[in-house]
């Protein structure tokens, strides 16, 4: 019996008498599957739907599969799912499993949820977004329309205590779990190269697979990549392929249900963080856990996506690890040390901490939350960021800069089901007349798995004129010489190079041989097939223009302009000519990725930016995807943010001063103009900034005129009531820009005069204070001089033997005896005996010791 059974009772009271209830239970305990069915049986019986919110587009779909058999009922029945661009439900389905997005749809459409009696939040402890934003317009929605709705939070982490805070007053049900010992065992400390992860998963499972005792075996890895090549590595390590199945969100329900499937027979399951919490599979006895996940997140401050591959907390480490322990007693493999584990994060990160909040932020202003700091978060995001997802929603068209509230466009970018960039898209070309390919450049920009990185092994083309097997080499020479015929010979593209592809695949049906010839991936041109007909359904829904049109015929200029509208943000102009560096609207930096397409075009934009981990675990922002753009779009589609300026800048090349008025888009220049001669006031400017910058040098500003700004800054601080003018770094660029004044280029000024600038920065009378009462020179009583070296917030200096110092008891005072000088009294080599502002206290002390020391050396010189 399920460990959920046994609290059944109490949880049905409880959620009849209360309608906020936790559930804490272990995974693998039967709360997914079996707490809806509680509600709907015995504590909705009357009626009223209960949706059961997934994180997970797989698990929704899984496990309403399974809850359907377990009823004895056909899927779409008494039980369904929705999830994005695919659902099985009819007006008699009970129970509900959907992805979170779904229901902020609902909520859109039915502000009420008249039809909803229960809403359960499964796995609630991953803290997704959407499941943290629909938590607080539940409460919401309860407190104000509909107190009898049921709010049930499940969660299989037994630290509560935060969200029973949250939810109060509320009751708290606890049910065991099914759990047998699992011997956790991490591997000897890291070499100083460890070899790639899948390899070593494969051979910890070659060395261990005895433990798993005739049970299956489940490998986490961080993504698809990582559990293609886990397979192939495995393979090689001599697993039966027939017994090997990925699972992760991409496949196919037919593969994914395989996973999963009940099986007596040992298969090895190699799995995304999926596998954690959301999807049971019966029977594992051995996991192997490499440690890691992919994780998506989103830079705010420059406008980033992220996708790290990042080591896992420890609680994500324990949900794994229990995996093993389901049905018998198991074995779980850490591919980390042991002394590793304790310093890595006790917990994940939350979601509404790390993601893009553009879709939240756009779903609750549409919603009436016109206070988002007042809206009842789970986790309040920081309001920079906050900040920042207005501005970009303000950008795109979809809030009002004047005040925030929700524009008509903004409404209808709300009717798609994806990031509102991609609904933004689908708009502007029905304004383009090019629905149907704008539809297909949103489902590549979604699918990162299309195309076949150089060397991955691919199906070799078919070629009439040579037999046999073609070496990866050959292969990825043909596949690079057909993407170059495909490629728009005007404008480069990623994004384009890719529709072309499809285009060509699907014109042979997606067949193997023609995909693996053009360097795809079969399986994925399918996925872009189907999610290109979601989004022409959508746009059919919306009577777009030309959404049922067969597409193929707008030109490039069109599409370009519909994804230029969608990513008003991320324009970019290559720094140079033939570098990978781009300068990014907003002040960002980054680089095209080495395999982009867009090789020459000065002018982009970025659909997809990321910051990746580089070599030595450096991060570096890489523009994944681009497409070459026009200025002149930037005029047509963004006016308001058009700006002419005028620029002067230092031309290191020509090493003078130019003058251009440029184009702006925001603050990035998109179009130089002619350059034409500066004003003297702007070349000064700008010369003077070289030199403060040390890159241009004006040989006549020597110490001594450095020396001549010190003594006057010194008697400034020491003797404020004089009124002398102190030289900070303010007077002293405007000081530089009289020197540099009537000059344009370096020549000009390099042998300028500089010391009748500084004199003129005063008047007569201040120079007489100045050389009286902070002297270049100081006289001591025996007559000598000597010249004195200031120091910016010290006392000056200056060297003398000890002998020139004979018959002068004391150093005499500067700035009306505000500052007494110091002395560094030198041996007769000149090397320093002493640093003192107290001649006296040195005779009477310090001379002895010093005569004792050098006199033996130096008899010639005259001791007293």
């Amino acid at each position: 019996m399920l460990p959920i059974q046994a609290i059944r009772a109490e949880l049905v009271q409880a959620c009849a008498g209360h309608n906020r209830v936790i559930v804490t239970a272990p995974t693998g305990s039967g709360k997914s599957t079996r707490v809806p069915g509680f509600l709907a049986d015995e504590v909705l019986p009357g009626g009223g739907q209960v949706i059961c919110l997934q994180p997970r587009r797989l698990a929704a779909r899984m496990l309403a599969r399974r809850v359907a058999v377990e009823r004895g009922a056909a899927l779409g029945g008494e039980v369904g799912y929705r999830v994005r661009f695919d659902w099985r439900m009819g007006a008699a389905t009970r129970i509900v499993y959907e992805t979170d997005g779904i229901l902020l749809q609902e909520l859109r459409r039915d502000s009420d949820l008249r039809r909803v009696g229960a809403i359960v939040f499964d796995e609630f402890h991953e803290r997704h977004l959407f499941g943290d934003i629909l938590l607080g317009l539940a409460l919401t929605l309860q407190a104000a329309h509909r107190p009898d709705l049921k709010i049930v939070v499940m969660s299989a982490t037994l630290e509560t205590a935060p969200l029973e805070q949250f939810l109060a007053p509320c009751v708290r049900v606890q049910a065991g779990g099914r759990c047998y010992p699992v011997d956790i065992r991490h591997h000897a400390a890291r070499p100083a190269r460890p070899p790639p992860v899948w390899e070593q998963a494969a051979q910890a499972w070659a060395q261990s697979r005895a433990l798993a005792g005739g049970g299956h075996t489940l490998i986490f890895m961080p993504g698809a990549h990582e559990i293609r090549r886990t397979v192939s590595a495995l393979r090689l390590a001599g697993a039966p392929a027939q017994r090997i199945f990925p699972l992760y969100g991409d496949l196919t329900p037919a593969a994914q249900d395989a996973a999963v499937a009940p099986d007596r027979a040992p298969k090895i399951i190699v799995a995304t963080n999926i596998a954690e919490t959301s999807v049971t599979i019966d029977g594992v006895t051995l996991v192997i856990d490499s440690g890691l996940a992919r994780r998506a997140g989103y830079d705010p401050e420059h406008g980033i996506n992220t996708l790290l591959v990042e080591k896992i907390s420890r609680a994500a480490a324990e949900q794994r690890a229990g995996r093993a322990g389901r049905t018998a007693p198991g074995v779980c493999l850490r591919l980390w040390p042991a002394a590793e584990h304790e310093h890595r994060p006790a917990a994940e990160i939350p979601e509404v901490a790390r993601l893009d909040l553009s879709e939240v932020v756009l779903s609750l202003r549409a919603l009436g939350v016109a206070d988002l700091a007042a809206f009842r978060w789970v986790e309040t995001p920081a309001a920079e960021r906050l900040r920042y997802t207005e501005e970009f929603l303000k950008e795109i068209g979809a809030l009002r800069p004047s005040d925030g509230a929700v524009t008509a466009l903004g409404r209808r970018l709300l009717d798609f089901p994806v990031h509102p960039r991609w609904g933004r898209l689908l708009l502007t070309a029905a304004d383009y007349g090019c629905v149907t390919e704008a539809a297909l450049l949103a489902a590549l920009a979604q699918e990162r798995g299309m195309l076949a990185p150089a060397g991955a092994p691919a199906a070799a083309p078919r070629r009439g004129r040579r037999q046999g097997s073609l070496r990866q080499s050959d292969l990825d020479r043909e596949i690079r010489a057909r993407r170059e015929e495909l490629a728009d010979p005007e404008w480069e593209s990623d994004l384009l190079l890719r529709l072309h592809l499809w285009q060509a695949a699907a014109a042979e049906k997606f067949s193997s041989a023609v995909c693996g010839g053009l360097g795809l991936h079969a399986g994925a041109c399918r996925r872009v097939e189907e999610m290109r007909g979601q989004f022409l359904r959508i746009a059919g829904r919306l009577e777009l223009p030309g959404a049922a049109a067969a597409g193929g015929g707008a030109p490039a200029v069109s599409i370009l302009k519909c994804l230029l509208a969608a990513f008003p943000d991320q324009v970019a102009r290559r720094v140079s000519a033939g570098s990978a560096r781009v300068e990014l609207v907003h002040g960002r930096r980054g680089s095209l990725a080495p395999e982009s397409a867009v090789r020459h075009a000065a002018l982009l934009v970025a659909p997809e930016i990321r910051r990746l981990e580089a070599r030595r675990g450096e991060i570096e922002t890489r523009i994944t995807l681009a497409s070459a753009i026009a200025p002149e779009w930037l005029e047509e589609l963004f006016p308001e943010s058009i700006a002419s300026r005028r620029r002067v800048e230092f031309d290191p090349v020509q090493r003078r001063v130019i003058a251009r008025n440029d184009l702006f888009y925001h603050d990035l220049a998109i179009a130089a103009g002619r350059a034409e001669k500066p004003s003297a006031d702007e070349a000064a400017g700008s010369l003077a900034a070289e030199v403060l910058a040390g890159r241009l040098v004006l040989k006549q500003w020597t110490a001594a005129a450095e020396q001549w700004v010190l003594r006057l800054n010194c008697l400034a601080g020491w003797r404020p009531e004089l009124g002398l003018p102190a030289i900070g770094p303010d007077e002293r660029r405007h000081l530089i820009e009289q020197i540099c004044h009537g000059a344009c280029s370096a020549g000009e000024i390099k042998d300028r005069p500089v010391m009748p600038t500084l004199r003129a920065w005063l008047s007569a009378g201040q120079q007489e204070l100045l050389d009286k009462y902070a002297p270049e020179r100081i006289k001591l009583a025996n007559g000598r001089v000597f010249k004195l070296t200031y120091e910016a917030g010290q006392a000056p200096v200056f060297s003398a033997r000890i002998q020139e110092l004979y018959d002068a008891p004391e150093c005499p005072t500067i700035a009306l005896g505000k500052a007494r000088p110091r002395v560094m009294i030198l041996a007769p080599n000149h090397r320093p005996v002493q640093i003192t502002d107290d001649l006296a206290s040195f005779w009477r002390a310090g001379y002895q010791q010093a005569r004792k020391e050098l006199r033996g050396r130096y008899p010639k010189h005259e001791w007293r």
